[in-house]
């Protein structure tokens, strides 16, 4: 797997040319997709005026280019139609845009699959890509009326591209309020400490694991009772990797999961798989929920 940096480093050139607060975003973006699983690559940034007249001619004919004062582009009417925006008129040639895509395991291909689920959440990297970018204060291409752009942010600070081209800049409040809300995601992300980030990744991983080896279960009693036994040992092992000497008072949200284990006779001696149902981590609860969401309680009482 690749590691932060790695995969921070693969943006890095695309990245040059950004305003700041722009770039900013886009590394925390990187940083919280990352966090979650979810790999991604910053394929363009700043554009110039010529790539983006190459852009708006795909999909065209040389009249109309030549409508548009373009006459000097060649056309393109044989690719798709990518944009409306002509030079000048996307926020791309301000640096206030970047385009991405869902950087693939191999570190070398990537994916523009809006429905792909990668890290196996039952949540599609793509939207969970664009959750990240709306908290940090992106607009997304995918949301506009015209033409959807999905692999598109763009933060504006209110500003039209008109006044962009006319050398009006952002304001310091819109620059600084945009700043703060970057600097409190970021904050939230330092929060965890190496080790959980490391124990965050294994966890991703089992669960990942576990996921697919429930979809793989078959009606045969031998298999599923193996199957189970794996699970079991799983389960025994996770708790043991993830917990956190914090607070024991388990989440709201979780008691339903915890109750569920309580009433759970493990396979291996017959005792219930949770024996405290009223104290846990809020990693333990956390793994718990997401094995209860997975059915593996009422897999394992229905094998006993």
């Amino acid at each position: 797997m690749l590691t932060l940096d790695q995969v921070k480093s693969k943006s890095s050139t695309r990245m040059i040319g950004l305003h700041p607060v722009v770039m900013a975003a886009a590394t925390v973006l990187i940083e919280r997709c990352y966090t979650r699983g979810v790999p991604i690559l910053i394929t363009q940034g700043l554009r110039t005026i010529a790539e983006q007249n190459g852009l708006l001619a795909q999909g065209r004919t040389q009249a109309e280019l030549n409508v548009a004062g373009l006459s000097s582009v060649k056309a393109q009417p044989d690719k798709p139609k990518v944009t409306n925006a002509k030079g000048g008129t996307s926020y791309h040639n301000f640096g206030l845009a970047i385009d991405f895509a869902l950087l693939l395991p191999d570190g070398k291909q990537v994916s523009w699959d809006l429905k792909r689920d990668g890290d196996g959440d039952k949540v599609a990297d793509w939207t969970e890509v664009v959750q990240e970018a709306k908290a940090l204060g992106f607009e997304w291409g995918g949301d506009f009326v015209s033409i959807k752009d999905a692999p598109h942010f763009q933060i504006t600070f209110g500003m039209t591209t008109s006044q962009l081209r006319a050398g009006a800049k952002p304001s310091e409040i819109a620059m600084a309020k945009a700043t703060a809300n970057i600097d409190r995601l970021k904050g939230e992300a330092d929060e965890l400490s190496a080790e959980e980030k490391k124990e965050l990744t294994v966890l991703r991983s089992e669960v990942k694991a576990l996921s697919e080896v429930v979809a793989g279960l078959t009606n045969s009693k031998d298999v599923l009772k193996e199957q189970s036994l794996k699970q079991a040992a799983d389960i025994k092992e996770l708790s043991t990797i993830l917990l956190e000497l914090t607070n024991t008072n388990p989440p709201d949200w979780s008691k339903e999961a915890l109750k569920a284990f309580t009433c759970t006779p493990s396979v291996l001696n017959g005792k219930p798989v949770i024996d405290t149902p009223g104290s846990a981590t809020y990693s333990e609860a956390r793994i718990i929920t997401i094995l209860h969401r997975l059915g593996l309680a009422a897999q394992q009482k229905g094998d006993k």
